[in-house]
Order: structure tokens, then sequence, then C-alpha cells
């Protein structure tokens, strides 16, 4: 049971929960994935376009992967042939397109877990909820949802996970909780933001820098009038895309991995989570 969780999840930011097993961080990210509701308090700000990754995956489903995948598109709000393609297109990046005619409850549950994922980010969530969505698969498709997660920081939306591995996205993210002893405490993110991880050097011209570019990159002048934004490899094709599609377009003349750069964070400062007068929530 929680009580007196005070949140403010901000648009943008990679949000991570972790503590030990049966702490409530579960019970946490389906509240405020509209799941569950707060037995006191309220939940102010929730987007309307949620996607939530559940603990479990109920594999039961009598519905071949492409046919449940379309049938969620539409009910967040997908036209039949957006919510078709969209599937298509989650079901291919996660590969697992060759199991799109195969029924859900005949999936491997690497193979379902694929499913989990892509039905989450099939209608560009506004807030994301991953509960150990990682786990069950393939390496290939881990990081191709490190890179969903990227895309959907860049696009401004707020992402939340638990995950059992304490290097899950190290280096970038903007926010860690700690749930303990019924409450959820922030943690100190200096180790995090020692340890970036893997390093990516763009080398681009243009106006302006975009605003909003994920992994908070550092800038500095380079030759010609170029400016070097070196960023965590996690969010490195978040920026170029930030980048190309600005107006006007950036020109990216080099891209390279570094092995050891120490880049500069500016992290940005709404879903909240909000205890009653009392200041208790229990859940």
């Amino acid at each position: 049971m929680l009580r007196s969780v005070g949140l403010e999840l901000h648009p943008g930011s990679l949000v991570r929960f972790q503590g030990a097993n049966g702490t409530g961080k579960s019970t946490l990210l389906r509240v405020l994935a509209g799941i569950d509701a707060p037995t006191e308090g309220q939940v102010d700000g929730r987007p309307s376009r949620v996607g939530y990754v559940p603990e479990r995956f109920p594999g039961g489903l009598p519905f071949t992967a492409l046919r449940y995948l379309t049938h969620l598109g539409r009910i967040h709000g997908l036209g039949r042939t957006e919510a078709r393609a969209r599937a298509g297109e989650w079901l291919e990046r996660f590969g697992a397109s060759g199991h799109a005619r195969t029924p859900v409850s005949e999936l491997s549950k690497g193979t379902a877990q694929k499913v989990a994922v892509a039905q989450a980010l099939l209608a560009a969530p506004e807030l994301l909820v991953l509960d150990e969505a990682w786990t069950g698969l393939d390496e290939a498709a881990r990081g191709e949802l490190d890179r969903a997660v990227a895309e959907r920081v860049a696009a401004g939306a707020t992402v939340t996970f638990v995950d059992h591995d304490p290097q899950r996205l190290a280096g970038v993210v903007d926010v860690t909780y700690r749930v303990e002893g019924a409450h959820v405490v922030p943690v100190n993110s200096a180790a995090e933001t020692a340890n970036p991880g893997p390093l990516v050097r763009i080398v681009a011209a243009g106006p302006a820098l975009p605003a909003g570019l994920p992994g908070a990159p550092s800038a500095a002048p380079g030759p010609d009038g170029t400016t070097v934004l070196t960023v965590a490899a996690v969010h490195s094709d978040g920026v170029l895309r930030g980048l190309l599609g600005a107006q006007p377009p950036w020109h990216v003349r080099e891209v390279a991995a570094l092995d050891d750069v120490t880049r500069s964070e500016d992290r940005r400062p709404k879903t909240c989570l909000q205890p009653d007068e009392k200041e208790r929530e229990q859940v």
C-alpha cells in the first residue's frame, strides 16, 4: 500500500521507478496509466493517449497478432486502414512480422511480448508506461524498444518505466524514483550523470538549435560554422530526426560514435499524482 505519493511528470521526460519486489511499483504504474484508480487523492493532467505494457501480457487472446493490434488501434481512435498499417509497421520493427497471422495464444513468450510492446506504441502515446517491457525480448527487439522510447521522448511524450536491469537506459533517464516503505522518493541521479553510457557526436549546420532535443545533448561550436552535438547513443536517432525535421532543416555533416566524452546536462523542468488534503495516498 502506497501512501502520500506526490509526483509531477513533465512532457518530454524519461522517468524510472525502482525498488524491491512487492514494494508497489506495478501498482503505481497502473495508477499512472489509468488502469487502477487511487483510493484517495487523484491523478491530474493524464493525456488522452496512453500506452501501457503490463508486467504480464494476457496471452490467451482469440485473435491473430495483426488482428489484435488492429483492433486496439481502432480503440485508440485510428481508422481501420491506418490501424492495420501501423500494426504491420510495429510488428516489422520488432521482428515479428512473420507471426502477423499467428493466433496470440500460439505465440512464444518472446513474440507475445513484442506484440504487447507494439500495442502500447500504436497510437503514438503521450504517456507511455512500461512495466518490465524489455523482459522476454531478444537483443534486437530490446534495442528497438530503446529507440522507440527515445522517439516518444523526442516527440514530447512522458515515458515511465520499471526494469530489473539497473543499466537499462542508463545515462538518459531524467528522473529516478525509489519505491520503498510505502513511499515514493527521488533518487540522486549523480551516478547516472557521471556514466551516460555510449556517446555519439553529431556535426551539423543550421540556424537556431531546435528546442527539446532528446537526451539533452551538449552543444559546442564546430569548424566552418557547424555545431558539434554530443548525446547518449540511445538518443542519437531522435536528435537526428529533430535536426532534419526542423524548419528549416539542419544539414548533418558527420555522425560518429565516441568512447569517452563528458556530456553536460541541461534537464527540462505534466502528469501529476497528488495526495489528498490529508497527504495520504493509498493504492
